[in-house]
């Protein structure tokens, strides 16, 4: 049997409009007709004796000013100092998050038949996995001599520097990979993916790497916040 919701004084979300109640929303206009607070709300499921769902909804999207992109890295034990959210609430959290994550892996990395045409083709398989990162993720698309994907592979993780991406990491792999070219990702987890000088000196190093053993560079592509920065639509390379 479904828990009923629990009161707040006379009120609940089962004395809303059925119009305007998230379940009832998803039944008759569809999953993208939702806010990311009503989504998050039919989770959690119930409140408590001061808060409905979609208050403890909006509670745990105001925790951070990454709203629902907090969600992509949180802890059970962060949720649990919301009132109202005990353990089962945040495992159930936790472990949607983890299955959207895992579907999304799965759909993106199912990729050889992928030929990279420009740099949209991997905005869009990286843009929801790369743009909440909390660190910097730098990743290498690897080519085959058609441009199709053969994979793409994290190198490193951490603030982008030259002694955290080294070319034997990045050259190696693709070497073992059989690559023809190599493509340069890498996010900004402030969401401002304009490029550091660093994050210049560094494409260029590999830029000469790659030039020796027979690899070439073809983009180095910064992902912010819904934003990107191609290097080579912008003549950097």
């Amino acid at each position: 049997m479904e828990k009923k919701d629990v009161t707040l004084g006379n009120y609940t979300i089962k004395s809303w409009p059925v119009s305007e109640r998230p379940r009832e929303k998803l039944q008759r206009h569809g999953v993208g007709f939702l806010s990311n607070s009503e989504l998050l709300a039919i989770i959690i499921r119930t409140g408590h004796k001061d808060d409905t769902a979609m208050d403890l909804a909006q509670k745990i999207l105001s925790m951070d000013q990454n709203g629902i992109g907090y969600l992509s890295d949180v802890k059970q034990e962060e949720l649990t100092q919301i009132k109202g959210i005990g353990y089962c609430k945040a495992a159930q959290i936790v472990a949607a998050v983890e299955l959207g994550k895992r579907i999304s892996s799965q759909y993106n990395y199912n990729m050889e038949k992928i030929q990279v045409s420009s740099p949209e083709v991997l905005v869009n398989l990286l843009m929801e996995e790369m743009r909440y990162l909390k660190k910097e993720y730098f990743k290498i698309a690897i080519l085959n001599t058609k441009n199709n994907i053969i994979s793409i592979e994290t190198i490193s993780v951490g603030n982008l520097n030259s002694s955290i991406v080294h070319p034997r990491e990045v050259f190696n792999l693709a070497i073992r990979k059989s690559a023809n070219s190599i493509i340069l990702i890498h996010n900004h987890p402030s969401g401002d993916p304009n490029p550091s000088p660093e994050d210049i000196n560094i494409t260029n190093r590999l830029i000469e790497a790659g030039n020796i053993v027979g690899i070439t560079v073809l983009d180095h592509i910064i992902i912010g916040d819904n934003r990107y920065v191609s290097f080579k639509e912008r003549s950097i390379i």
